[in-house]
């Protein structure tokens, strides 16, 4: 059913929440899985600043390792990815490239941008992904 998981991750607490969903899916269903991290792209317009860690390639890079590392402790082989961009966008247009089955993302509320604050990036995910999103509280 789910044989290419996408799980987009970045430091949020609800992220690491949803690394037990994704832990139970893959074995489940045998599952292929994916780790994404965007390195997000600084908004100039924003008037909230958004996680300068998450703009930072080493400091993804870092992240993704670390979390390929807990799912190798499980048993789980992880391909990670680092892309640049918005993270909605970036989670969609590789879901879409890689023709994955399911995203598993957590979920943190209102995004920064002022202009959409009614938008996370979960939600804005689920409006355009190619397949389905599974979102973690």
């Amino acid at each position: 059913m789910f044989n290419k998981i996408l799980f987009p991750l970045d430091r949020s607490r609800e992220a690491q929440e949803a690394i037990a969903v994704a832990i139970d899916l893959v074995q489940k269903y045998q599952s292929e899985l994916i780790l994404l991290s965007v390195v997000e792209t600084p908004d100039l317009d924003a008037e909230v600043l958004e996680d300068p860690v998450m703009q930072s390639p080493d400091a993804v890079d870092r992240l993704l390792h670390s979390a390929q590392a807990l799912f190798a402790k499980r048993g789980i082989d992880a391909e990670i990815i680092q892309r640049e961009g918005k993270p909605a966008f970036t989670i969609c247009d590789v879901a879409d490239e890689l023709n994955v089955n399911l995203i598993v993302m957590g979920s943190r509320g209102i995004g920064v941008d002022l202009e959409h604050a009614s938008e996370s990036v979960a939600s804005r995910t689920i409006s355009l992904a190619p397949c389905p999103v599974l979102v973690v509280p």
